[in-house]
């Protein structure tokens, strides 16, 4: 005999930082598959250890890490687990990051300015992952910077089904917060059933992180109820004035819509004075309780992650759930 022949079978396991282990969970319970234990803390002057209390040797292995406050520890923490996981024989390393980390830095606006967003990506592949799976993504280009598949996934389904489903008899307009935003607009509107769509004209100081100055609406939304849509809403300042500028327009009312809810001080404050009827976000970061505001609605992206991660583990189409 000259060779040894074995019929392996594939193991999907699942394992998750400690940004949001809740999400983890939910994921966790649709796949019915339990998340792996581990052993994680923090050293007193803030080195991170992680351990995994079983063996991931020859795993299909799913890391799911929210990389919310505080970011650049669970970044560290991300890149700590896919080391543990390489080292320890995991055949593939599959990251799930619902908000990737330094998105909005994806490009240079000026000279002697960091790439951010790439080298996040430089160092995930670095420390081992074979393939990264995420939410919403600021800009699609950030997809060509992992060397290795990458599936993105859109929760625009999830929040335009939830919109279509409770303001079906009002007439609808998706407006942009600013021009950048157009193409989405339009995706919201195709979604909509062909909705008009607006957007605002605005200024920006790029000395000046975070600070907005709206100008004029651009399009129809006078006696219409107006979605303002977005993929994450920071400190709020700018959905905060696209709302004001829409009211001033003349909407009957507004709703805003975004996927990921950053929520640095002041968002919760500004988005529940700024005349807004609702806010939905999804639960792609964790949101306490000291930032949410009566006018809040979240929506789960477990289900859609449980989903995208069922099909690459059966090595079937994620593009398949966005086909409709």
């Amino acid at each position: 005999m000259n060779a040894i022949s074995m019929t392996n079978s594939k193991s999907l396991m699942l394992f998750s930082g400690r940004g949001y282990p809740e999400l983890a969970e939910a994921i966790g319970e649709y796949l019915d598959v339990t998340v792996t234990p581990q052993s994680a803390y923090d050293f007193a002057n803030g080195e991170i250890f992680v351990r995994f209390e079983e063996s991931v040797r020859g795993s299909d292995a799913f890391l799911i890490q929210s990389c919310g406050v505080p970011i650049n520890t669970w970044v560290m923490e991300t890149l700590i687990m896919i080391d543990a996981l390489k080292r320890a024989s995991a055949k593939r390393i599959t990251v799930v990051l619902p908000f990737y980390p330094y998105a909005r830095q994806d490009k240079k606006h000026r000279g002697r300015e960091p790439i951010s967003a790439r080298l996040v990506a430089d160092l995930l592949k670095t420390a081992g992952a074979s393939r990264l799976m995420t939410v919403d993504l600021h800009t699609d280009q950030i997809q060509g910077f992992f060397d290795g598949p990458v599936d993105h996934l859109w929760a625009q389904p999830l929040l335009s089904g939830y919109i279509a489903e409770k303001y079906s008899g009002d007439d609808l307009t998706v407006v942009s917060p600013d021009s950048g935003r157009v193409r989405t607009a339009e995706r919201w509107a195709d979604r909509l059933g062909g909705a008009p769509i607006a957007f605002i004209h605005k200024t920006r100081d790029p000395d000046q992180p975070n600070q907005v100055v709206a100008n004029r609406v651009v399009g129809d939304v006078a006696g219409r109820t107006c979605i303002v849509v977005d993929d994450m809403i920071d400190t709020g300042g700018t959905i905060a004035s696209a709302v004001g500028e829409v009211l001033q327009a003349g909407a009957k009312k507004v709703i805003v819509a975004a996927t990921h809810g950053v929520l640095s001080d002041p968002a919760a404050e500004r988005l529940s004075t700024c005349g807004a009827d609702e806010v939905v976000l999804t639960d792609t970061l964790h949101i306490p309780d000291e930032h949410r505001f009566p006018q809040l609605t979240e929506l789960s992206v477990a289900k859609l992650i449980a989903q995208a991660i069922r099909e690459v583990f059966a090595d079937g189409s994620v593009t398949s759930l966005f086909d409709a």
